[in-house]
């Protein structure tokens, strides 16, 4: 059961609650009458306000079923969102219009790009977060969001029915059913459970039951889901304390203060709410030697660390950085969590031990000797679904019209959830592999340590939205590639590969991460949401194009402009361009040195460029475009070939364990059974199918695409000679 208090209360896209009978109404005829929506949403969390309000922009009547009206929109781990790999999942949610970005550009209190010193293609937008804004904000976004219903209530069970025979899974889900009995009906249900299913909370050694702080976990819908077959996996993360902000000497540590100017999250916006002078610093302090030895003589009171549940890797508990990386000084970031908010969030300090031995370990870091512990830290554990059982469209393979988002698929963040945030200042790396990434998290320099946990889930909860009404209206699902954005790298990696541990977004997870860039998202995202799924405004629309169109009008006409390179040094003196070149140089080759911008370009050339620099996110993108032109052209290459094995689609009904016209492996046929991949491209991706089972399952698709295409044309030419002897009866 999945426990929401004050089951029965109703609420309009409005700020008025309307009060709705969810008992039988009463008719003339003898059936009963009941609700019924095109998309259920479950949870009002990151995930299930995005999914909710991604189906409502797709034009389908939508209903989110939250514990508490009052809590959504609740930041219940960390007071961020954005950061490495996060600040592009929350640039493509907000091309597909979703949420998160538009709320955090009016929301935010310290607004900083991290890893500056490396190219744009991995800058991570990220932001520090006023927790009571970002909730009053997003309350107000959904409740007047048009076509979208909340309501408060107890989820029990859900509804199921004989299964779509055109379509795989055992049975169709079509509504659910309340605490009190009574039941909703709809087309399409999304599960965005976070961490109530089976959640249990963890101090010391004691347990508690709760989704989160306060709230009462998910058993029954738990067991419903392990009855109809899905693989049910557990996952721990944990939160750290919250610190009294004037029991803290700021003082002695290192502040660090916002960028100036502000870089906004959402294409839609210019600049954010608050001046960079009014926004607030965050600072910088460290572990030491004595933090290492209180957590080493205290592991036997901390069942947390002693269980073999698996916990996050990229944002781990300070007992297991201390455990993993002995002998080492471990960042801690000191983060305001509102304008007017007396907390301090210290980022990097997650722990579960009892509240005594916590305050006492806090008061031995440089800064916080003093420091007045509010709220204990605690962990986390809950139940998951192995996320190869999600179709990537995020419809699963056992039940049809049955949608997963967020935790519930094993990630971990604010952003992927939406797609899952870190910590602040600036991150100094573009990881290449997964050593660099724990390397750059441990080493005493500004990085990133724990994340905000949510951009993953805003991510799948778009997506998940867009499908689950889509699905409604039969047309096809809306699936982001990996050669399209991280929202499907984040998608691919889940439903190919699996996780055992809570999922992390890095940009060293991405292939083609320099055509993947924070900047470009709307290019690559809003015409296709706009055309194919629909949960784009038009006005948005309006805008992609223009920028599109203005980009390629740019690059054009930079390319058309040519100087020797002689003539350019005399008027871009402070370039560092080589005069010994004798051909002549391009205009969009010098945009490409460092020391040259647009507004450079344009003071000497102002014919035709001057028009260029008056919008600065279009100047901005196209030095972007010149930084990068020599080398995407190649990526490009690399990216169509790709594209060609993922349009080799595998048939749907495929039963792996028992087709005899390919030659696999039991173990292999058992892989692809499981996950049931839709590509040959996403089979190839799967750990354990091997290059000759590719092949073998290759020549397969091939053979089977050639007999259909014979028996079609068989078929057409059958009708062919019978309209023709029906015309030459009727000659006669």
């Amino acid at each position: 059961m999945f426990y929401f208090r004050g089951c029965g209360r109703w609420v309009a896209a409005s700020f008025t609650k309307q009060q709705f009978p969810l008992a039988r109404l009463s008719s003339d005829s003898a059936a009963p009458r009941t609700p019924h929506f095109d998309v259920i949403v479950i949870g009002g969390g990151h995930a299930g306000t995005e999914a909710a309000t991604a189906a409502a922009r797709c034009g389908s009547r939508t209903l989110l079923l939250t514990h508490r009206v009052d809590t959504i929109g609740q930041m219940s781990c960390n007071p961020s969102f954005g950061g490495i790999g996060k600040g592009h999942l929350m640039r493509e949610v907000d091309a597909l219009d979703g949420l998160c970005s538009r709320i955090c550009d009016q929301s935010g209190v310290h607004y900083k790009v991290l890893n500056r010193r490396k190219g744009p293609a991995v800058w991570g937008l990220r932001a520090q977060i006023d927790r009571k804004l970002y909730k009053q904000n997003m309350q107000k976004e959904i409740l007047n969001t048009p076509l979208l219903t909340v309501q408060e209530g107890a989820v029990e069970d859900l509804i199921l029915t004989e299964p779509e025979p055109e379509h795989t899974g055992k049975c169709r889900v079509s509504g659910v059913v309340l605490v009190d009995g009574s039941t909703v009906y709809a087309e399409s249900v999304i599960l965005t459970t976070g961490t109530f299913l089976r959640g249990m909370i963890v101090i010391g050694l004691e347990t508690h039951p709760a989704g989160r702080l306060g709230d009462q976990p998910s058993i029954g819908l738990a067991q419903t889901l392990e009855k109809l077959g899905f693989v049910v996996g557990r996952l721990k993360t944990g939160t750290p304390p919250r610190i009294a902000k004037e029991s803290i000497n700021f003082s002695i540590l290192n502040k660090h203060i916002p960028d100036n100017p502000s870089v906004p999250f959402s294409f839609t916006n210019e600049t954010v709410w608050i001046k960079p002078e009014d926004q607030l610093p965050c600072y910088l302090t460290h572990t030491n030697p004595r933090v290492d030895e209180i957590v080493l003589k205290n592991l036997h009171l901390n069942s947390h660390v002693k269980e073999t549940t698996r916990g996050p890797r990229y944002c781990p508990s300070i007992e297991s950085k201390v455990l993993r990386f002995p002998n080492r000084l471990h960042q801690v970031w000191l983060e305001p969590e509102g304008m007017d908010s007396d907390l301090i969030y210290p980022q990097g300090l997650s722990m579960t031990l009892p509240a005594e031995l916590q305050e006492k370990m806090i008061t031995c870091i440089r800064g916080l000797e003093k420091a007045k512990v509010i709220q204990p830290g605690y962990g986390v554990q809950y139940d998951y679904l192995d996320p190869r059982q999600i179709t990537p469209s995020l419809e699963t393979h056992l039940v049809q019209r049955l949608f997963f988002a967020g935790q519930i698929n094993g990630t971990t963040g604010y952003e992927e959830a939406a797609a899952q945030t870190e910590c602040c200042s600036v991150a100094r790396l573009e990881c290449s592999d997964m050593i660099s990434q724990v390397q750059a998290i441990l080493l005493p320099q500004p990085s990133l340590i724990a994340g905000t946990a949510g951009m993953h889930h805003n991510t799948q909860g778009v997506i998940a939205g867009i499908n689950a009404s889509l699905r409604v209206s039969r047309k096809p699902p809306f699936v982001v590639s990996r050669t399209e954005g991280y929202i499907g790298v984040l998608i691919d990696d889940l439903t190919t590969l699996g996780t055992s541990e809570p999922y992390r977004m890095f940009t060293s997870r991405v292939e083609f991460r320099l055509s993947l860039r924070p900047d470009n998202a709307d290019s690559r995202l809003t015409l296709r949401g706009y055309k194919d799924a629909g949960c784009v405004s038009q006005q948005r629309y309006e805008r992609a194009c223009w920028m599109k169109s203005s980009l390629e009008e740019g690059i054009s006409v930079l390319k058309s402009i040519e100087f020797l390179s002689s003539k350019w040094k005399k008027l871009i003196p402070e370039a560092s361009i080589s005069t010994s070149r004798s051909l002549p140089v391009r205009a969009l080759d010098v945009l490409k040195y460092e020391e040259v911008d647009m507004d450079s370009l344009a003071k000497a050339v102002p014919e035709p460029l001057k028009k260029y620099t008056k919008c600065r996110e279009l100047a901005e993108r196209l030095k972007i475009e010149a930084t990068y032109e020599s080398v995407l052209f190649h990526q490009l290459q690399e990216i169509k070939g790709v594209q060609q094995d993922e349009a080799l689609q595998l048939p749907k009904d495929l039963d792996y364990l028992t087709i005899r016209d390919v030659s696999l492996s039991h173990e292999v046929r058992e892989k692809l059974h499981f996950s049931r991949p839709q590509t040959i491209g996403a089979a190839s991706r799967i750990p354990g199918v091997t290059p000759a089972a590719i092949i073998n399952l290759l020549r397969f698709v091939k053979t089977t695409q050639r007999r259909q295409a014979a028996m079609n044309e068989s078929s057409k030419t059958d009708k062919y000679l019978c309209d023709a002897d029906r015309l030459q009866e009727r000659e006669l």
